[in-house]
C-alpha cells in the first residue's frame, strides 16, 4: 500500500471517528430539547440535533466512499462540511464558555486531524504514481 493511500485511510478513519462522536452530540442536543417545553426555542433545538444527525451522516458517507479512495472531491467535500459544522461550534458554543474546552476540542480535533492526513494524502498521491511508473515491471 503507497503511502498516500494510507494516509487518505488515517484521515478518512478521522472523519469517521469525528462523525461519531457527532452522532452522540446530536443524541445528547435531542434530550437537551425533549426537556423543553414546546417553544420555538425547542423546536431550534431539535433542529440543531436534526443538523449535527445530518453532518454525521454526510461525513460517515464521504469518508467511508471518497476520502478512503483520496478522492480529491471527497477531500473538498469534507473538508468543507465538516469544517462548517466545526467553525460555528468554536465560535458559538466554545469561544463564549458555554461548553468547556475539554472535552469541546474534541470534536475540532480530529477534523484536523483528518484534514492534515488527507492533504498528505492528496500532496503525495502523484508522486507515488510517479514512482509506480518508474519502477521495473515484474511481468518481463
Amino acid at each position: 500500500m503507497s503511502a498516500s493511500n494510507t494516509h487518505s485511510k488515517i484521515g478518512a478513519v478521522f472523519y469517521i471517528i469525528w462523525a461519531c462522536l457527532h452522532f452522540m452530540a446530536a443524541h445528547s442536543v435531542y434530550v437537551l430539547g425533549r426537556s423543553l417545553d414546546s417553544s420555538m426555542l425547542q423546536g431550534r433545538v431539535f433542529q440543531a440535533a436534526w443538523n449535527l444527525l445530518f453532518f454525521s451522516i454526510a461525513a460517515i458517507a464521504v469518508a467511508a466512499t471518497l476520502n478512503w479512495r483520496n478522492s480529491t472531491w471527497g477531500y473538498w467535500i469534507n473538508f468543507a462540511v465538516v469544517g462548517v459544522a466545526d467553525v460555528g461550534f468554536i465560535l458559538f458554543v466554545l469561544v463564549p464558555g458555554y461548553m468547556p474546552v475539554w472535552p469541546g476540542i474534541l470534536g475540532p480535533a480530529f477534523w484536523v486531524l483528518a484534514t492534515i492526513f488527507s492533504t498528505i494524502a492528496l500532496l503525495t498521491r502523484d508522486k507515488d504514481a510517479a514512482k509506480r511508473q518508474l519502477e521495473p515491471s515484474s511481468a518481463a
